[in-house]
């Protein structure tokens, strides 16, 4: 990690709020695909760990997809259909953001969905200690049934140019945001920016497209 991006990921772990008494925090990084969240989120963790918050959870919204019939019951070409239809919100708020909520058990489960073999999972529940860091990843966290749940949000701000060639290195899909075979993503993804302009809603949004140099654009007061 460059040492640019370990100041900047650390002035975010600072933000992150202190619990009130046996309480969780609640932490999101959304962006569009390919724009770094994961990564970002793990740094974060492993940053908020370093500063003294001896327990973080990492959980991606990836691991509560919806099944492929329900992904696609749209079609599978449908931008809608991914705006709509790809996350499981009733499981995640269930499994995840309840138990980690205010008044919340703690007792939560980390994964609902395997992407391999399609499978619905109900692993046993785990708890947290009292204070936990919940630390989530993933696309559309600042959509309106999920806004209100985040004590600090970050958003990646990264052109569909740059993701679309970070996800062709990845995944081997096509450079071209434009490509028709990229329509269901990238115009998903747009959809949910008209919807809810999720670079307004985050509390942090950060410049990201150079991963070595982020830089904090705007940080709304705490």
């Amino acid at each position: 990690m460059s040492a640019h991006r370990r100041v900047v990921i650390e002035q975010v772990a600072r933000r992150v709020p202190e619990p009130e008494g046996d309480g969780c925090v609640r932490v999101a990084v959304d962006g569009a695909d390919g724009s770094g969240k994961s990564t970002f989120a793990d740094h974060l963790a492993a940053a908020v760990t370093a500063l003294g918050r001896p327990v973080v959870v990492r959980v991606s919204l990836d691991d509560f997809l919806n099944t492929r019939a329900v992904r696609y019951r749209q079609g599978r070409s449908s931008p809608q259909g991914f705006w709509e239809d790809s996350y499981n919100y009733e499981r995640f708020a269930r499994d995840v953001l309840d138990p980690f909520g205010p008044g919340g058990s703690r007792r939560y489960r980390p994964v609902a969905y395997d992407l391999a073999t399609d499978t619905v999972l109900d692993p046993p529940l785990r708890t947290a200690p009292p204070g936990t860091i919940l630390v989530v990843d993933g696309l559309f966290l600042h959509r309106d049934e999920l806004v209100g749940a985040w004590d600090l949000s970050v958003f990646l701000d990264v052109p569909f140019s740059e993701t679309a060639r970070r996800m062709a290195a990845r995944d081997g899909s096509h450079p071209d945001p434009e490509h028709e075979s990229m329509n269901r993503y990238v115009e998903g993804q747009r959809r949910y920016f008209r919807a809810c302009s999720p670079q307004q809603r985050a509390a942090m949004l950060i410049d990201n497209r150079d991963v070595d140099a982020p830089r904090i654009v705007r940080t709304l007061r705490a």
